[in-house]
This record gives C-alpha cells, sequence and structure tokens, in this order.
C-alpha cells in the first residue's frame, strides 16, 4: 500500500555528511512509525534507527546514536536520515522502511513496506 524511494546516496569522505530521503506515497505513511536499515556486503541487516508517526519519539542504534538524526516531513510524506561523521564502516545500502507495528522500536520484522536502497559508500 505504501510505497517507497529511497535518495541521498553517493561517495563520501570519511569525517563527511550525507542527507538520505525516503519519498512515500500512499496512505499510510502518516499515520504509521518509519525506520532506516543498512546492509553491508556479506553482513547482515542492521537497524539503524525509528521514528514514531508524528515525529515525537526517534530511537536509534548504538552506532547511530550522535552521529545520525532521523526526522520526517509528513506534509511531504518523506523521511530523512542525517549521517554526520562518517566512517567507513557505515559503507552499505540504506534502505527506508514502514512499520506496521503500534510501538516504534528497532525489531525488523515490525517493518512490512521497503524501498529498494541507496547506496553510501564512505572512503578513507
Amino acid at each position: 500500500q505504501v510505497q517507497l524511494a529511497e535518495s541521498g546516496g553517493g561517495l563520501v569522505q570519511a569525517g563527511g555528511s550525507l542527507r538520505l530521503s525516503c519519498a512515500a506515497s500512499g496512505r499510510a505513511f502518516s499515520t504509521s512509525a518509519m525506520g532506516w536499515f543498512r546492509q553491508a556486503p556479506g553482513k547482515d541487516l542492521e537497524s539503524v534507527a525509528a521514528i514514531e508517526w508524528s515525529g515525537g519519539y526517534t530511537v536509534y542504534a548504538d552506532f547511530a546514536k550522535g552521529r545520525f538524526t532521523i526526522s520526517r516531513d509528513n506534509a511531504k510524506n518523506t523521511v530523512y536520515l542525517q549521517l554526520n561523521s562518517l566512517k567507513p564502516e557505515d559503507t552499505a545500502v540504506y534502505y527506508c522502511a514502514r512499520s506496521s507495528f503500534l510501538i516504534t522500536r528497532l525489531t525488523q520484522s515490525d517493518y512490512k513496506d521497503w524501498g529498494q536502497g541507496t547506496q553510501v559508500t564512505v572512503s578513507s
């Protein structure tokens, strides 16, 4: 019901910043928690951050705290992930997803609609 499209990835030097965007279509976006996830080559999918439907509550993985910021603009049907102080180990495909669970959390199985991802590459 909700279609998601990530953008904003690219190649950046260590210590640099990127802002990822996730554009959503569909009625369920503005009433759903949203999350960002990432997957590096050969590694498992990792939860990064999630945001409650109104934007009033956020939760972050430990590695993301203090460096990454999730936000949303429901009027624009868009969720963002600001990536600061990037490290080479942040290199991954970053995915946006919509949660079907009432509580905002980083449980991957809560998320039912997924985008195709955007590549973030951090050089040393």
